[in-house]
C-alpha cells in the first residue's frame, strides 16, 4: 500500500487530495497548521517523525501543498514587510525544501525510490499582484527546487513532479478576487471559471501514482489557458 504525507491538508486542494488518495486506497497522512506550524523552523521535522512513527517508518510519497497568500503592501512598515515576506517564504518554500530533503535521504537510505508532487502556482511563472512579490518569489522558487530534485535524482528513482494552478476555488483565492476586483478577473481565463480542488487534486493523483517515469522533472499548468507558456 502507497503512504503519501499531504502538508495542508485541512481544507481546499489539499483535502481534496487526500480524498481522492484515500479512494485509491493510499494510506495518507494529512498536516494542518495546528499539527506542525511551518513558520516554525523545526516544524517540517517534528511532522516528518511523526509520518513516520504513524506509518511504521515508510513513506512512499511527499505532497507539498501547504502554503500561506497574504497580501504585504508596499506601505507596509520595513519590520512589517519584512516580517510577512520571511513568514511566506518559510511556509511556502522553505518547509518544502526540508520536507524533500527529508524525503530523498529517506529513500536513499532505504534505497528505495519515491515520488514528491509539489503544489506551486502559476504565480511562479507569471508574477502575481503588487502586494504578492513573496507570494510568487516563494513559487518560483518551488518550481527551481523541484526541477533540481528532479535532474538530480531520477537515477535513483527518485521523481519529481509540479503542479502550476491558476486561481482555484478556495478561500484564499476567494479573497483575493474579492480584493482584486471579482468577475473582472475572469475575464482572464478564457475557460471562463477558476479550477476545483478537485480538479487540482485528480492531477495531483496522477502525478502521485500513475504517471510515468519519464515526466520526471515535468510541470503540468492548471490555470484554464489564463497562462500559456
Amino acid at each position: 500500500m502507497t503512504t503519501v504525507l499531504v502538508t495542508g491538508s485541512t481544507r481546499g486542494i489539499g483535502k481534496a487530495i487526500v480524498e481522492a488518495l484515500a479512494a485509491r486506497g493510499c494510506t495518507v497522512i494529512g498536516h494542518g497548521s495546528r499539527q506542525a506550524d511551518f513558520s516554525e523552523p523545526s516544524a517540517p521535522q517534528q511532522l516528518w517523525e511523526s509520518a513516520l512513527d504513524q506509518t511504521g517508518g515508510k513513506v512512499d510519497v511527499l505532497i507539498n501543498n501547504a502554503g500561506l497568500f497574504a497580501a504585504n503592501p508596499l506601505r507596509a512598515s520595513d519590520i512589517a514587510w519584512l516580517d510577512a515576506w520571511e513568514d511566506t517564504l518559510r511556509i511556502n518554500l522553505t518547509a518544502a525544501a526540508q520536507l524533500s530533503r527529508f524525503a530523498v535521504r529517506h529513500w536513499h537510505e532505504r534505497g528505495v525510490g519515491g515520488r514528491i508532487v509539489h503544489i506551486a502556482s502559476r504565480a511562479g511563472f507569471r508574477g502575481d499582484s503588487p502586494e504578492h512579490w513573496h507570494y510568487a518569489a516563494a513559487k518560483g522558487g518551488m518550481i527551481a527546487l523541484h526541477k533540481t530534485i528532479a535532474r538530480a535524482y531520477a537515477g535513483d528513482g527518485i521523481l519529481s513532479f509540479a503542479i502550476a494552478p491558476g486561481f482555484t476555488d478556495t478561500a484564499m483565492a476567494d479573497d483575493y478576487l474579492a480584493t482584486r476586483g471579482g468577475p473582472a478577473l475572469l475575464a482572464d481565463i478564457p475557460l471562463g471559471r477558476v479550477a476545483t480542488p478537485r480538479e487540482i487534486a485528480a492531477i495531483a493523483t496522477f502525478c502521485a501514482l500513475d504517471a510515468p517515469p519519464s515526466m520526471t522533472g515535468t510541470t503540468i499548468d492548471a490555470n484554464g489557458a489564463s497562462y500559456v507558456r
